[in-house]
C-alpha cells in the first residue's frame, strides 16, 4: 500500500432498519421456486396422507399411556386427576401440539432448525431438543429390550411360563407362592418379582457398589431392538408406510382383547371405582397441577422434535390441523382406556390377595413387569395372554422409539443438509450404532439404577418443561402468534381460531411457567422403591437436566455477543425471523400453482413478512 492511499474503511453491519426493510423480489421468484422444489424432492414426503397421521399416533401413543397415566390418575384421587388432565390438555397440550406440527410443515424442517429459523437468537432451544432427545433414546430403547426378554420368555416353557414358580435356579429361598401351604411371611417375594429382579435385570445392591457386569442377554435384546428401528428407519420414517400403520394399530387391537377380559374379572369393578374417585383436597395440591401437566407433554411428545419432523414431511398445503387433533384425541382417548384396564387388572389382583388396590398399585416398570405377568399367571392358557401383551408392549415402545429416532436424524440431516442429505441411510446407522453402545450402562447390574436417574431427569418434568416454554415464547411472542396463523392460512386456508392463539400466547406459556418453578419449589430427588440414591447421582442427574436447558440461554448470550452490532441491535436482530419458505408443494402437481409472496423482511437471508 502506498503511503498516498488511504486504507479502506470497514463494511459496517446493516442497521437494524436495513435489516428489517421490505422489498421487491420478482427477479428471485424462479431460483427460490426451483431450489425449494428440488430439496422438496431430494428430502421427500409422505407417500401417503394417512402415513402422517399412523405415525403421530405411534409417537404420542406409548407406554406412558400404560403404565405412567393409570398410576399417577390413582395417586392424585382418580376423578379429580382427570379434571386437572383435561384442563391442562385443552389449554396446553393440544395448542402445543397443533403448534409444533403446523411449524413443521411449513417450514419443511426438523426440530433443531425450525426455531432457529423462527426466531435466530432462540436457536438454542432446537439444539436443547436434540439433546434431550439423545438421552430420551438412550433409555427407552432400554424398555424395547425388557420387552423383548419377556417376549422371548414367553416362549420358553409353553405351556408354563418361567416366572410361576420357585423351582428355577434364580429363585432364593424367600420365594414364595400361593400354590404352597405355608403362608408367606414379612421378607418373601413372589416368583414373577425375582424373575424381575434376579433373572431379568440381576441386579446387585445399589449404584453406590458400580454398575457391575453386563447382561449379555439384554446386551442381545437391546441389540435386536436397535437393529428393528434401523430397519423401519434406514429409508426415512416417510417411506416406511405400512409398517407405520401395523405400530400404530395393532396395540389396540391387544389392548381392546385385553380389555375385554379384564372387565370380566372378578373384582374389576372395585379397581374401577378407584380409578374414579373423587377427593377434591388433590384439586388444590401443587402436585397434581406437575403430574397432570408433565404427563400431558410426556404423552403427547411436545418438546421432543418429534413432530415438527413427522410434519416435515408433509406437502405444503396437507391439513395438518385435522390430522393433529384426531392424534390428541386418539391419544387421550387410550390413556383412558388404558386406565380401565390397569384398574380392571388391579382390582382383580387386590380381590386374588385379599388386600385393597394400594397394596398392588405400582408405577413405572413394576407396574408392566410385575403387576401384569402376575395377572396372566392368573388366567386361563396363562403363555398365550403373555404372549399377547408383550407383542403389545415391543409395538408400543418400537414405534415410539423410531418416531422419536427419527426426529434425532432429521434433525441433523437438516442441519447439514448439503453434506448428510445424499448420505442419511449412514447416519441413520450411525446413531443407531452410537445410540447401543451409549445404553450399554443400563444392561449391566446396576443398569436399573442408571435407569431411573436417566428417566426421572433427562426428559421429563424440568428440562421439558423448559424447552416447551421457550419454544412456545419464541413462536407465539417473538415471531408473533398473529404472523404464525396467517403462515397457517397459507397452508390449509384458514386462520387459527381466537382461542387457539391465546393458548399459544398467553395460556400454555402461564401454565408451563407456573408449574416449572412449582416443580423446582417443591423438587425431591429420584427414588426407586424403597431405595435411596445418594447424592452425588442426584447431583449426576441434575447435570444430565443441565445439559440440554443451558443451550436456551447459552446460546442466547452467544448470538448477541458474536453479532457485528450493539447488545440492543443484536436482541432485535435475533427476534427477526430468518425463514426459508418451502415453496416445493406450490408446484405440485396435486395442487395448482399459487402466486410467490412478493414481499419479505430481510435480515440475513430473505425472511417472509405475512403480514
Amino acid at each position: 500500500m502506498s503511503s498516498t492511499e488511504q486504507p479502506k474503511e470497514p463494511t459496517p453491519p446493516p442497521s437494524y432498519e436495513d435489516a428489517t426493510k421490505v422489498v421487491d423480489l420478482e427477479s428471485e421468484k424462479p431460483k427460490l421456486l426451483d431450489e425449494s422444489s428440488t430439496k422438496g424432492e431430494e428430502r421427500g414426503y409422505w407417500k401417503n396422507p394417512w402415513d402422517f397421521l399412523f405415525s403421530c399416533i405411534s409417537v404420542s401413543v406409548g407406554l406412558g399411556n400404560v403404565w405412567r397415566f393409570p398410576y399417577l390418575c390413582y395417586k392424585n384421587s382418580g376423578g379429580v386427576f382427570l379434571i386437572i388432565y383435561f384442563i391442562t390438555m385443552i389449554f396446553c397440550g393440544i395448542p402445543i401440539f397443533l403448534m409444533e406440527v403446523a411449524i413443521g410443515q411449513y417450514l419443511g424442517a426438523g426440530g433443531m432448525t425450525t426455531i432457529g429459523q423462527i426466531c435466530p437468537i432462540m436457536k438454542g432451544v432446537g439444539i436443547a431438543t436434540m439433546v434431550m432427545v439423545t438421552f430420551y433414546n438412550i433409555y427407552y430403547c432400554i424398555i424395547v429390550a425388557w420387552s423383548i426378554f419377556y417376549f422371548i420368555a414367553s416362549f420358553v416353557s409353553i405351556p408354563g411360563l418361567p416366572w410361576e414358580s420357585c423351582d428355577r435356579y434364580w429363585n432364593t429361598a424367600n420365594c414364595w407362592t400361593q400354590n404352597i401351604s405355608s403362608t408367606p411371611f414379612n421378607d418373601s417375594t413372589t416368583p414373577v418379582e425375582e424373575f424381575w429382579t434376579f433373572r431379568v435385570l440381576k441386579m446387585n445392591g445399589g449404584i453406590e457398589y458400580g454398575l457391575g457386569s453386563l447382561n449379555w442377554e439384554l446386551v442381545g435384546t437391546l441389540l435386536i431392538g436397535w437393529i428393528l428401528v434401523y430397519l423401519i428407519i434406514c429409508r426415512g420414517l416417510h417411506q416406511s408406510g405400512y409398517v407405520i400403520w401395523f405400530t400404530a394399530l395393532f396395540p389396540y387391537f391387544v389392548m381392546i382383547t385385553l380389555l375385554v377380559r379384564a372387565l370380566t374379572l372378578e373384582g374389576a369393578i372395585d379397581g374401577l371405582k378407584a380409578y374414579v374417585k373423587l377427593d377434591w383436597r388433590y384439586f388444590y395440591k401443587g402436585s397434581t397441577w406437575i403430574d397432570a401437566a408433565t404427563q400431558i407433554f410426556f404423552a403427547y411428545s411436545v418438546g421432543t422434535g418429534a413432530l415438527p419432523a413427522l410434519g416435515s414431511y408433509n406437502r405444503f398445503n396437507h391439513n395438518c390441523f385435522r390430522d393433529a387433533f384426531i392424534t390428541c384425541v386418539i391419544n387421550t382417548a387410550t390413556c383412558l382406556m388404558a386406565g380401565v384396564l390397569v384398574f380392571s387388572i388391579l382390582g382383580y389382583m387386590a380381590h386374588l390377595y385379599g388386600t385393597t388396590v394400594d397394596q398392588v398399585a405400582a408405577s413405572g416398570p413394576g407396574l408392566v413387569f410385575i403387576t401384569y405377568p402376575e395377572l396372566v399367571l392368573n388366567l386361563p392358557i396363562s403363555y398365550f395372554w403373555a404372549i399377547i401383551f408383550f407383542s403389545m408392549l415391543l409395538v408400543l415402545g418400537i414405534d415410539t422409539e423410531f418416531c422419536s429416532v427419527e426426529s434425532l436424524i432429521t434433525g441433523i440431516v437438516d442441519n447439514w443438509s448439503t453434506q448428510l442429505l445424499p448420505h442419511r441411510n449412514k447416519v441413520a446407522m450411525g446413531v443407531c450404532v452410537c445410540l447401543f453402545f451409549l445404553g450399554l450402562p443400563m444392561v449391566t447390574e446396576g443398569g436399573i439404577y442408571l435407569f431411573q436417574i436417566m428417566d426421572f431427569y433427562s426428559a421429563s418434568g424440568m428440562s421439558l418443561l423448559w424447552i416447551c416454554f421457550f419454544e412456545t415464547i419464541a413462536i407465539s411472542w417473538f415471531y408473533g402468534a398473529e404472523k404464525f396463523s396467517d403462515n397457517i392460512k397459507e397452508m390449509i386456508g384458514r386462520r387459527p381460531n381466537l382461542f387457539l392463539r391465546l393458548c399459544w400466547k398467553f395460556f400454555g406459556p402461564f401454565v408451563m411457567a407456573g408449574v416449572f418453578i412449582y416443580y423446582c419449589i417443591s423438587y425431591s430427588p429420584v427414588e426407586f422403591g424403597e431405595y435411596q440414591y445418594p447424592k452425588w447421582s442426584e447431583v449426576m442427574g441434575l447435570l444430565i437436566s443441565f445439559s440440554s436447558m443451558i443451550w436456551i440461554p447459552g446460546y442466547a448470550v452467544y448470538y448477541i455477543l458474536n453479532q457485528p452490532g450493539s447488545l440492543i441491535q443484536n436482541i432485535k436482530m435475533g427476534m427477526i425471523s430468518q425463514i426459508n419458505v418451502r415453496r416445493d408443494a406450490l408446484c405440485s402437481s396435486s395442487t395448482p400453482t399459487a402466486p410467490l409472496v412478493s414481499q419479505v423482511s430481510v435480515p440475513t437471508i430473505i425472511t417472509t413478512d405475512l403480514n
